[in-house]
């Protein structure tokens, strides 16, 4: 189905991008393709015994779509005042599944404490993620539990912290997992087409 058809089956409006609310720290809204989250939850990294957080959530898709597809409890968190508001006006007509939660909330204050999975598309600068990094990290050693990350189209910033590691050692315990490829579903095989995943406190 197209993106249209998808948030008319799923009675919400996410589709288009948001440029007017970018700022130095927070890039455009755009919503993860339907496509791609078709591939993430048959990919068998997710169940319905997951609780999601999805930072920079804006008007919600994957929030209603896991809910819808997987089962799980996703929780969106969104800065923009009007993104979140159109989220939340969105939980009204969904209709199918397990309705997300959305907080108008800065993502590095958001108390991840109920969360096993964190979702990411770019939403920020690496400053940022590395804030919200810490407290993910902090999380996970007062109360460890098998964490998985989720990094769909990540840039450059984000897989140099990622991967390289950093000083303060917010990546010491994570782990690389595995990558879902996407770039078949689009013409230009664009290599950034994937979702990588990361874990703490794996098997």
């Amino acid at each position: 189905m197209t993106e249209f058809e998808w948030d008319k089956k799923l009675n919400i409006d996410t589709c288009g991008h948001e440029y007017a609310l970018v700022d130095q720290h927070h890039h455009p809204y755009e919503p993860t393709p339907y496509s791609v989250l078709k591939r993430l939850a048959e990919s068998g990294y997710l169940s319905s015994e997951n609780i999601v957080i999805d930072y920079g959530c804006g008007k919600g898709r994957l929030g209603f779509y896991l809910g819808h597809v997987v089962g799980c409890k996703v929780i969106g968190v969104e800065h923009s005042d009007s993104l979140w508001r159109q989220a939340v006006d969105n939980i009204e007509g969904f209709s199918g599944g397990v309705s997300p939660s959305f907080f108008c909330q800065k993502a590095e204050e958001f108390n991840c404490d109920k969360a096993d999975c964190f979702y990411f598309f770019n939403p920020f600068t690496v400053e940022i993620l590395k804030a919200v990094m810490r407290r993910i990290v902090d999380s996970y050693y007062e109360n460890p539990r098998p964490m998985r990350l989720f990094f769909y189209y990540p840039d450059d910033d984000y897989l140099s912290f990622l991967l390289a590691g950093d000083s303060d050692g917010l990546t010491d315990q994570l782990y690389f997992l595995d990558e879902i490829d996407c770039r078949d579903l689009f013409d230009q095989n664009d290599s950034r087409e994937r979702i990588m995943i990361f874990e703490m406190g794996g098997e």
